[in-house]
């Protein structure tokens, strides 16, 4: 099947979110249960209920996107189960921190280990990023090379490299302020149509993330990892991985490197896949990869609605050779 589910990293979080899928399927609730289970705090009241700040902090953003879309992606595999359908994925991939989430869609990692991992992972980067204080810019209009050149040119003030490049000409920089805001002011000089600083402490995917990937190493290096039933498209390196030794060093090589999202796409549509299915909260990807590719068909499946509508229209979307670029 020419089909890639993908999932969303942090930042996608919002109040309310999972509680229709809750409602609907037992999957989902099973999902819910074992991750308040694991963590030892109610996850629910604080997916459902808020507050958003606290939600929003990493420590619990990285476990509450985990639990949300495991339970979209198994409240999906029951829906089709019950129309007599499954569905067999090309590729998984992740944004970052969804990247573990497509690790359990993958079969390489078990729920309950994968959000207490995370939980530690979202730990040790705060740690971190209050050891090591920075942020993080999106950059839209400059490629990719022309944004390497600026992060070169002020490395007298600092630390600051592209960490996602996330489509053509939508990339995200980051590092310490100093050299965040030179490579700010640089950019803009040199054409960047549009530059957001993101509401964000955390220098992710730069090597002042260093302490948080060695700890972080620690814990993966305890986890019961297998390989991967369906190959997955790796942030940092975007070529398809598989075996439990790869996606352990993949793993741990992400929080310190760059997330090349656009590459990742790229070698997913060279491979044959026509379809990228979003599955988790909010769309940001599905909107990423229509940016990427116009030949792409782009899906996202966020809540109960999606999911009975992708059901339903499966069929037909395995068997699309032309180009919808709205579902």
């Amino acid at each position: 099947m020419s089909i890639a589910f993908v999932f969303p990293g942090q930042g996608s979080q919002f109040v309310g979110m999972g509680r229709d899928i809750y409602e609907v399927s037992a999957a989902a609730r099973r999902i819910f249960h074992q991750a308040d289970e694991a963590l030892g705090f109610d996850l629910r009241r604080l997916c459902w209920e808020g507050p958003e700040d606290i939600l929003r902090e990493t420590i619990n953003a990285q476990p509450a996107i985990l639990t949300v879309s495991i339970a979209c992606w198994e409240a999906l595999k029951e829906r089709l189960a019950t129309l007599g359908k499954t569905v067999q994925p090309r590729f998984f991939a992740g944004h970052s921190l969804g990247e573990i989430t497509a690790l359990v869609a993958a079969g390489s990692l078990d729920f309950n280990e994968a959000v207490t991992l995370v939980r530690e992972r979202g730990r040790l980067m705060k740690v971190d990023g209050d050891a090591n204080p920075g942020g993080m810019a999106a950059v839209l209009g400059l490629d990719d090379l022309a944004l390497e050149k600026v992060c070169h040119d002020v490395a007298r003030h600092g630390i600051v490299r592209p960490a996602n490049y996330n489509s053509p000409g939508q990339t995200v920089i980051s590092g310490e302020i100093s050299a965040l805001t030179a490579a700010i002011e640089l950019a803009a000089e040199r054409g960047a149509r549009k530059i957001v600083r993101l509401a964000i402490s955390i220098a992710s995917h730069s090597p002042l993330m260093q302490r948080a990937a060695e700890g972080f190493a620690q814990a993966v290096s305890r986890a019961g990892i297998r390989d991967a039933a369906v190959p997955i498209i790796a942030n940092f390196s975007a070529a398809a991985i598989s075996s439990a030794e790869e996606l352990r060093r993949e793993m741990v090589d992400q929080i310190t490197g760059s997330v090349r999202w656009s590459q990742s796409i790229a070698a997913m549509t060279e491979a044959g896949v026509h379809t990228i299915v979003e599955v988790g909260p909010g769309d940001a990807l599905t909107g990423i990869s229509r940016r990427i590719s116009r030949e792409l068909l782009a899906i996202s499946i966020n809540g109960a609605e999606a999911i009975g509508l992708f059901a339903t229209r499966l069929r037909e979307i395995e068997n699309r050779q032309s180009r919808p670029t709205q579902f």
